[in-house]
This record gives structure tokens, C-alpha cells and sequence, in this order.
């Protein structure tokens, strides 16, 4: 019975664990340019074929690092197929992410081998490479610990016309929603970007993964640098067991802590020295953990750490701040940095030696307002109504990264509501074709609309009266048809209208051709069917849409009974001639009858009167003389 209870009970507290324990964060692993779905070694990390991207092509990679993942294919993104490419990712759940993309080389040496170009995510610029990428472990991938809030995530590659755009593999990895939280500036509008991220007095590079490190970290990587400067410090080492290390909300690796540098007697300062970009907040975090032997309790080893020169971190003593030797600190500070590089110094105080186990450095980046999602969809109605060339690009966001907007496409920030929108759209003489989407009215905040010298037909969108903003549009030397709407009246700031060189027909609109008297600047020549104003020819009485229809349909009722009326005379016609015709095969048949019914009548006529003789005699002749029978007198019509 006892061992019974006792097996219940283990039972209990292991379902107990298990329905406690945190889920499995989201993680999703793009193979670019794959066919199929793979697993890599050491760790069979699962890889998804390739799917979200925008355009590109797809090839078999070359990869740049031993640190890249062992993929065979990658994807490309030519300048023909535009200048912004990008993979849209869907379903992605509510979260903060750490997002990270390596680079590939092309198995072809007719094209640059090392491209160089800028990555967004979520519209924000987060990484532009360098000349010589392909020579540093820790630059042939970007990576960026962003929120994402709507259920999907975009990123794009932006040409800077040094080369082709390649990429190997994306990864979106869910991180805990506090993770490297670094104060009030510290939200939902802001990305970290990794800078730098260093495992010291080590030779050997790993990820989370390989440290077994827990999924909520985020698989990070870190880059290992055994030492800071010839005879500067030594590595240290242990294999005993660091407290407190995998703790949330950043969950980092027990064996980061395992390893460390500590600075020497004849270099008591520790110091290192990393480039970094001008006039920007940098995060930094440091790692510490006594690993030390000859450090045996608190009060032994005490340091400043200074940036850039001045003090951030007063008195450091490990021991005594993390409570313990083999027991994890981790200490952060954001500092604004002025030059390009950031010096990092660690100045012994007590105990003439310092220790450091690794280092984080993070860019501060304020997120991007993005495009108002209304105006965006507006915009990818018209790229596909005018069949917008792939040169165009057209991906992504179309007014951030700041850097790189849309091509044709002007912006303006709207402070107030954090968004971007639409005020001008310049894309005349660009071969365009197709027609005008309703869709257009939806640029609710456009000022210029452009699309002169292209070959767009169909009709001018009436919705395009919506647009009360508009002041300039120009859509002269097109094949658009149909009349001027109405509404184009309604736009009382436009100030230039070009419409000549098509084929519209009808009246122009009054309220336009007024319009004429107070200074505009309208264009309205070079179409064959417009009139009602100075310049072009004098229009006939003015029928509305619906006149017009009723006309059409009047003259079409017309010709249907015309064309019955004609059916039933013919009819009628064709039944008098029938019976003419048989009237006339049967007239000589008719007139014998008449004459021997006369002859009969006179008979009687004479036998009423006593003329016995003459009856007799008739027949006499009518027995001897030469009578025709009743099949020689044909039928009787009178029967």
C-alpha cells in the first residue's frame, strides 16, 4: 500500500510538471531556395523548403562560414527583379522575436562574389554589409530582437548596386517577452540590433543550442576571443556547475559562465575595443562569474568598467553582488556613443586583476511608423492594374526604411498618428498599361497623381473625385475613353489637370470649365469627342446616362416590332397568293357548272308554264346529243 501511495504521488507531481511547464516557444527556420524540407546536423534543427519570398531566384549557395548552417541552396534577388525584395511571413504569433538572416555566395564567378546590401525588418533598417564580410564569422548573418504584433513579419533586402542580394536562411525565433529589458526606453517601438556578442578565454564559436542551452533563449551565437591582445590576459576555465545563469527572462547558457579572461600584473587593465556606427545608444551587457581559484570570497577582486572612459560600473565585486563564487551576474547600462568605436575597460581596484566571461552589445534602433495598411493595399491594387513592371520592385513597405521608398512613390509623416501615407505618385512614361482601379480614391492623402505617357485605357475612375487633396493630375497621352466624370468637379484644390492626348468623348464637366476663369491650368485637347468648352468644338443637346440609355433601348424596341409587322405581312402575303393560286386552277370547272345550272333553271322555268314540248325536246337533246359528264364537268364548287 505504501509503495502504492508513493507511485501515486510521483505520478501526480510529473503531470503536475508537465502541465506547468512553459510551451515550447515559436520557431520557424527557413531553407532559401530549397525544394524540401531538411534537418541539420549536430542538433537536426528542422529547416522548411523555401516559401514567403517575393520574387528571386533560387541556386546552390556557397557557404562563406564554417558558422552558417550546412544548407545547399540560397536564394538571389537580380536588380531586374527589383530593388526591394522581400519574404513575408504569415501566422507568426504575438511576441518578441529574435530574427536572423545569413548571407550566401553564388556558385557562379561571373557574378560579384560578395554583395553588398541593407536588410529591414518590419520596415527598419537593421544591418547594411560591409566590404570584407565574407572574412568575419560574425558578419556573415544580421540579427535583430524586434516585436511582432500583427501576426506577420516582413523582411527585405534593399540593392545598393554592388552585387545580387543572396540569402541562405531566415530565422524567426520566439525570445521571452522581457528579454534584455534595459529600462524606460525599453518597449514595443524599439529593435535591438546585435553589434557584437563575445564568449571570452575561449577558442571554440557556439550556439545556444550546442551550450544546451534553454529554446527560450533564442539560439544565440557567440563568437569567441580566447584572449584580448597578446600578453594582455589569460583564459580561465571550469567545469563546475555556474548557479543562477539560465535564469528568465534571457535565459542564458550555464556554459557562457565556465569560461573567462582575467587581466595580468603587467596589464591590470582589461580592455576591448570594437568598431561601431557614429552617434548612436548602444546596450551593453556583461557577464561575469568567479571562476577563479584564487579567488576564495568577496572583498578579493573589485574594478570600475569604464566606456569609452568614463566610469558606468563603480566597485564591481562579483562574489559579493551574485552572492556567491560560480554564480552568474549580469550587468547592463545603455550609453550614447559619439565616435566609431567603443572601448570597453575593466580598471582593477582591488585585488590587481580583472575578470570578464563575455560580452553583449546591442544597437538601439526606434522602430519605423509604417505606411497606413489601407493606402498600402491601394497601392498594390494599382500595381497590378497597370501591370507594374518587376524593375519597379514595389515590396515591402512602401515608405520605409527611409532609405529605400518605393520607386515613383512620395511620403509624408503624419506625427500625430504615427503613420506614413501617400501624397504623390510620379510614374509617367514608364510603359505602363492596363486601367485605373477604383482603388486609386483609396490614396485618400494624395496631393500628385502622374501617369502621363503611358498606354493606361479604360475609363477615369469617378471615385477619383474623392480624393479632395489632389492638386496636380496628369494623365495626358494615355488610351483612357469614356466621358469626364462628374465628380473631378468636386476637386476644389486642383490647380493642373492634363488630360489631352486620349480618347475621351462627351461634355467636360461644368464645373470644371469653370474653373477655367479663375486661373487653373486644365488640358483637355487632342480628344476627338470632348466639347463644351473654349478650344473645343460645340457640343449637341446634352443627354444624361440615362437619356442616353433610354434612347438606346427606344430605337431597339423600335426595330423589334418593325421587324415582327414585316414578319406578318409577309405571312399574310404569302396566304393570298395560296389562295389565288388555287382559285385560278379551278376557274374553268367553275364556269361549265354555271352553264349547266343555268340550263336547269331554264328547264324548270318552262315546265311551270305547260311548255311540255319544249322539256321533251330538251331531253331529247340531252339524251342523243353530245353532254359532258360530271367527271368531264370536274367538281362541284356549289356543293
Amino acid at each position: 500500500m505504501l509503495r502504492f501511495s508513493l507511485l501515486w504521488l510521483v505520478v501526480l507531481f510529473l503531470s503536475l510538471s508537465s502541465s506547468s511547464a512553459r510551451p515550447a516557444p515559436f520557431a520557424m527556420r527557413i531553407s532559401c531556395g530549397a525544394h524540401e524540407t531538411v534537418q541539420t546536423p549536430p542538433t537536426y534543427a528542422r529547416w522548411y523548403k523555401d516559401f514567403g519570398y517575393t520574387g528571386g531566384i533560387p541556386a546552390n549557395a556557397t557557404l562563406p562560414s564554417f558558422v552558417t548552417p550546412p544548407l545547399k541552396t540560397l536564394r538571389y534577388f537580380p536588380l531586374s527583379e527589383g530593388p526591394e525584395n522581400c519574404y513575408i511571413i504569415n501566422r507568426v504569433p504575438k511576441g518578441h522575436y529574435s530574427v536572423r538572416i545569413f548571407f550566401g555566395l553564388l556558385e557562379q564567378p561571373e557574378i560579384d562574389n560578395e554583395p553588398l546590401f541593407d536588410v529591414s525588418v518590419e520596415g527598419t533598417l537593421i544591418h547594411s554589409l560591409k566590404p570584407g564580410w565574407t572574412n568575419h564569422d560574425d558578419q556573415v548573418f544580421a540579427e535583430a530582437l524586434v516585436f511582432l504584433l500583427d501576426g506577420t513579419v516582413s523582411i527585405c533586402f534593399h540593392s545598393t548596386g554592388h552585387g545580387d542580394p543572396s540569402i541562405i536562411s531566415i530565422e524567426i525565433l520566439q525570445v521571452d517577452d522581457r528579454a534584455y529589458y534595459f529600462g524606460l526606453e525599453w518597449g514595443k517601438g524599439v529593435i535591438l540590433k546585435r553589434t557584437s556578442r563575445l564568449t571570452c578565454g575561449t577558442s571554440k564559436p557556439k550556439f545556444d543550442e550546442d551550450y544546451s542551452g534553454d529554446h527560450w533563449g533564442g539560439d544565440r551565437f557567440w563568437h569567441p576571443i580566447r584572449t584580448f591582445g597578446q600578453n594582455a590576459d589569460e583564459p580561465r576555465s571550469t567545469e563546475r556547475s555556474i548557479k543562477q545563469a539560465s535564469d528568465a527572462p534571457n535565459f542564458y547558457p550555464e556554459a557562457l559562465y565556465q569560461s573567462a579572461v582575467v587581466s595580468i600584473d603587467g596589464q591590470p587593465d582589461l580592455a576591448y575595443t570594437m568598431d561601431v556606427d557614429p552617434n548612436k545608444n548602444y546596450s551593453i551587457w556583461l557577464h561575469f562569474a568567479e571562476i577563479d581559484d584564487s579567488i576564495t570570497g568577496a572583498g578579493q577582486r573589485v574594478f570600475d568598467v569604464l566606456i569609452n572612459g568614463d566610469i558606468v560600473f563603480e566597485n564591481i565585486d562579483v562574489v559579493d553582488m551574485s552572492g556567491d563564487r560560480y554564480t552568474a551576474l549580469v550587468l547592463n547600462r545603455t550609453f550614447a556613443i559619439s565616435g566609431r568605436t567603443l572601448t570597453l575597460t575593466l580598471r582593477p581596484k582591488k585585488g590587481n586583476h580583472a575578470i570578464l566571461n563575455a560580452i553583449e552589445v546591442f544597437q538601439v534602433i526606434a522602430s519605423e511608423s509604417k505606411t497606413s495598411p489601407e493606402e498600402v493595399r491601394a497601392l498594390q491594387a494599382l500595381k497590378k492594374a497597370l501591370g507594374l513592371p518587376n524593375r519597379f520592385g514595389w515590396n515591402g513597405d512602401p515608405c520605409v526604411p527611409k532609405e529605400h521608398p518605393w520607386s515613383g512613390a512620395d511620403c509624408h509623416l503624419e506625427k500625430s498618428a504615427s503613420m506614413w501615407f501617400i501624397d504623390g505618385l510620379d510614374l509617367d512614361n514608364q510603359g505602363l498599361g492596363g486601367f485605373l482601379p477604383d482603388d486609386i480614391s483609396k490614396l485618400r492623402h494624395l496631393q500628385s497623381l502622374n501617369l502621363s505617357g503611358n498606354t493606361i485605357h479604360g475609363a477615369i475612375p469617378s471615385s477619383l473625385g474623392t480624393v479632395t487633396s489632389l492638386e496636380v493630375l496628369d494623365l495626358s497621352y494615355n488610351s483612357l475613353n469614356g466621358s469626364i466624370p462628374e465628380s473631378l468637379g468636386q476637386l476644389t484644390a486642383l490647380r493642373r489637370l492634363n488630360l489631352n492626348g486620349n480618347s475621351l468623348s462627351g461634355r467636360v464637366p461644368a464645373a470644371l470649365g469653370g474653373r477655367l476663369l479663375n486661373g487653373a491650368s486644365f488640358n483637355f485637347t487632342d480628344n476627338a469627342g470632348l466639347c463644351g468648352i473654349p478650344g473645343l468644338h460645340t457640343c449637341g443637346p446634352h443627354l444624361s446616362a440615362g437619356a442616353k440609355v433610354g434612347i438606346g433601348f427606344g430605337v431597339s424596341l423600335s426595330f423589334l416590332l418593325l421587324a415582327v409587322c414585316s414578319v406578318c405581312w409577309w405571312k399574310r402575303r404569302q396566304n393570298i397568293l395560296r389562295a389565288q393560286q388555287i382559285a385560278a386552277r379551278g376557274a374553268p370547272y367553275a364556269k361549265a357548272r354555271t352553264h349547266l345550272s343555268h340550263d336547269i333553271q331554264m328547264s324548270r322555268h318552262h315546265h311551270n308554264h305547260g311548255h311540255a314540248h319544249d322539256i321533251q325536246i330538251a331531253r331529247h337533246h340531252h339524251n342523243h346529243g353530245h353532254a359532258r359528264t360530271a367527271a368531264e364537268n370536274g367538281p362541284s364548287l356549289l356543293s
